[in-house]
This record gives C-alpha cells, sequence and structure tokens, in this order.
C-alpha cells in the first residue's frame, strides 16, 4: 500500500507538470498569435502568465516580453488609461527588477507626465544598473536640468562662500561641536565639511529625490558614505531615535537664500533648535 500511494502521488505530481508544460506552451503560442495581429493587451497579459509559470524563461523571453510592454504602454498612454499603464510597468518590474531598459522607459513615461522628480529616480537606477546605458544617461542629465536649480551650480563654484562655510565648521567643531545635522544638504558638501573637520557624528536629510540620489553618489565618490548618514527626509519630520540616535551639537544649512521663506527653513530651524539641537545649560 505504501508504494502505491507513493506512486499514485508521483504519477500526480507528473500529471501537474504536464499540465504546467502544456499551459506555458499554448500561452506562448497565443502571444505570438496575439503580436501577429498587433494586439499588444493580450500578447501582454500571455507573457505574464507565461513568466508566472515558468520563471526559467525570462532570459529566452526577455527581449520579446520587452517589445511587447513598451507597445501596450503607448497604446495605454495614448487612451490616457496611465494607472493600467503603471500598474503594466509595476508588474515587469516584479519580474524583472533589475533591467535597465524597463526602469529607464518607466522613466520616460513618468518624464512626459510631468513627474519629473520620480523619473529620475528610475533614470538613475537604469544608469546604476547599466553605467554604459546610453539612452538612460541622457536622460538622467536632461531631467537632472530639470531638478537641480541653477544657483547649486554657482554655490558651488564660488570659492570665497565654500571657504567661510568650511572656516565656520571647523571653527565649531574644534569648540567641541561633535554631532552634525545638515539641513537640505544639497551634494553633501556641508556633511562632507563637517566630517573632515573631525565630527565625529554627521547626518544629513534632503526632501528632493535627486538631490538626496545625488548626495548619495557625491558622498560615495569621497569614501564616506559610512561616516555621514543621508536621510531622505523633509527636516521637520526628523524624529529622535528613529532617524537620528540623540540630539546634535550643530546643525548646518546652505538654503539661505532668495527662496528664505519659500522652502520654509525658518519653521526647519525653529523645529531643529527646539527638538533636535542640544541646548545650552
Amino acid at each position: 500500500m505504501p508504494n502505491s500511494s507513493a506512486k499514485l502521488h508521483c504519477n500526480h505530481r507528473g500529471g501537474r507538470e504536464a499540465g504546467r508544460r502544456e499551459l506555458v506552451s499554448r500561452s506562448l503560442q497565443s502571444a505570438q498569435h496575439c503580436l501577429g495581429d498587433q494586439d499588444f493587451g493580450t500578447a501582454y497579459a500571455h507573457y505574464l502568465l507565461v513568466l508566472n509559470l515558468a520563471p526559467e524563461l525570462k532570459t529566452s523571453v526577455k527581449e520579446t516580453f520587452q517589445f511587447t510592454l513598451f507597445k501596450w504602454a503607448e497604446e495605454l498612454d495614448s487612451l490616457a488609461r496611465i494607472q493600467d499603464l503603471f500598474n503594466c510597468y509595476e508588474q515587469a518590474l516584479e519580474l524583472y527588477p533589475n533591467d535597465e531598459v524597463i526602469c529607464n522607459s518607466m522613466g520616460e513615461h513618468l518624464f512626459r507626465m510631468g513627474f519629473r522628480d520620480e523619473a529620475a529616480g528610475y533614470f538613475h537606477k537604469a544608469v546604476k544598473l547599466n553605467p554604459d546605458f546610453a539612452d538612460a544617461k541622457e536622460n538622467f542629465y536632461r531631467v537632472a536640468n530639470w531638478l537641480v536649480e541653477r544657483w547649486h551650480f554657482i554655490m558651488l563654484n564660488d570659492a570665497k562662500r565654500n571657504l567661510t562655510y568650511l572656516k565656520a565648521i571647523e571653527n565649531a567643531v574644534c569648540s567641541g561641536c561633535k554631532s552634525v545635522l545638515d539641513i537640505g544638504t544639497g551634494t553633501g558638501i556641508l556633511s562632507m565639511f563637517a566630517k573632515k573637520a573631525g565630527a565625529s557624528f554627521v547626518y544629513a536629510c534632503e526632501l528632493s529625490k535627486t538631490m538626496y540620489e545625488l548626495a548619495c553618489d557625491v558622498v560615495a565618490a569621497n569614501n564616506m558614505e559610512k561616516e555621514i548618514k543621508l536621510l531622505h527626509l523633509k527636516s521637520l519630520d526628523i524624529e529622535i531615535p528613529k532617524h537620528i540616535p540623540e540630539r546634535v551639537s550643530l546643525v548646518v544649512t546652505e538654503t539661505v537664500d532668495a527662496g528664505l521663506f519659500g522652502e520654509g527653513i525658518v519653521e526647519s530651524l525653529i523645529h531643529a533648535w527646539e527638538h533636535l539641537l542640544l541646548q545650552p545649560r
């Protein structure tokens, strides 16, 4: 009896596997037929079924799946079915989370719809996945020109201004300020000044996703990614000990420009003083 049960179980399992293979084969044939008829939506649905049933085929059908996705996305875009379009890309990225071509295409749709910050994130990921991907690099630089305010470049090239900040931070750190919070870090230059000056703990927050990712790259390029904690947060949302372990002894910021009140820097500094900065005894 035990041998008979085992045999029945084995036959049942073999039958299920044969059924899976048959369904995958039929779905692949149907997908190809739909592509021939330019029925991209149905072809896309068939490929989703195939890839969920037979993940081992991901490599072999990848290019055809991408083509089908992009064609179907174009149709959805023309029909203003935006949520369906995003759902398709989310499904595709679940199947191919590290595919630079799909990331880049998603970014292009987001950019055309005006979601520039989100588009920059996908372009940046595509470039990270494949630094030689020319289209993604061009797209990232293009969207960065929209998102990175021109005054960033002016400030970064203002040697006198930067030297003044450097000396002020060095003086504060030498006077005993060993923990630093950089509000609106931008490229991370003030955080790096603080670390080079000898601060033991440096935290930096940046609200813009594009600038946050840029700061991560700049800090990493200077081999400080383990020494500076970057937070993609508004300073008003920083909590102790959730985001930083304790109050800091120095707050620095370079957001004092023509947008002083528009950026909410006054509120940020008041919040930092009341909640994040060590109070004098």
